[in-house]
């Protein structure tokens, strides 16, 4: 396997400002004293996946590591599953590593073709099962979401996202690959999902789903069901 310009700045203070005012601000309680660290995922069909882990005490954000791993050609001719196995083994070290408390990742593009649709799903896969093993959270974001969050455009290129990561994480240099620095941008957009949540009391998205089930079975009407005495039964035999 192969790290696509592996960047790792662990204990510094890059902090960023995505709307950090009012992620700063939450509350004044404990509640903005709870950490979160957020392990991004920009999952690729084709190209590099993208991780990145942003940690956040409710007040100050700072960027913990980042990178990208391209499987080379050689390794995926092994096996149809190779790719997916160093994937897997990656997110593992990496939840185990780092102790995130929470999986933000990147969600299928419906727009993509089946192909390139299912080959994602694939790796998609393999990073919720890597979460699931682990005990840990997962959420995920649409690229128009995260776009919208990090660079207040849900159209923004690479480029762009690029350059709004390095300035809200205080960075001193670009972050690359593009897919690195979509990671990190997908794990601010959770941090900043999450921070709104607690802020203004919201239920999280686990109640949201249990809520949702139980409402059409509290509103269908009841049905009122006439039993005919056993004597008014004719038998068939």
């Amino acid at each position: 396997m192969t790290f696509l310009n592996r960047t790792e700045i662990v204990g510094t203070t890059a902090l960023f400002a995505l709307d950090c005012v009012s992620m700063n601000a939450l509350n004044g309680d404990s509640k903005s004293g709870s950490r979160m660290r957020v392990l991004g995922v920009d999952p690729a069909a084709a190209g590099p996946t993208g991780y990145g882990i942003v940690d956040s005490d409710g007040r100050n954000c700072r960027m913990l590591h980042y990178g990208a791993l391209r499987v080379p050609a050689a390794r995926q001719k092994e096996s149809s599953g190779a790719a997916l196995q160093d994937i897997h083994e990656l997110m593992c070290r990496l939840i185990r590593e780092f102790t995130p408390t929470a999986l933000a990742v990147e969600s299928v593009f419906t727009a993509l073709n089946m192909r390139t649709a299912l080959r994602l799903s694939e790796v998609r896969g393999v990073v919720l099962l890597a979460a699931s093993q682990h005990g840990l959270a997962v959420h995920s974001y649409s690229p128009r979401e995260v776009k919208a969050c990090v660079a207040g455009y849900g159209h923004a290129d690479k480029r762009q996202m690029q350059l709004m990561v390095r300035a809200l994480l205080s960075m001193a240099e670009t972050p690359e690959p593009a897919d690195a620095a979509d990671a990190l941008a997908i794990a601010m957009c959770h941090l900043q999902a999450e921070q709104a949540r607690l802020r203004y009391g919201l239920p999280d998205a686990k109640s949201l789903s249990a809520k949702s089930r139980l409402a059409p079975l509290a509103a269908a009407p009841a049905r009122n069901v006439t039993r005919l005495p056993s004597s008014h039964i004719e038998s068939t035999r």
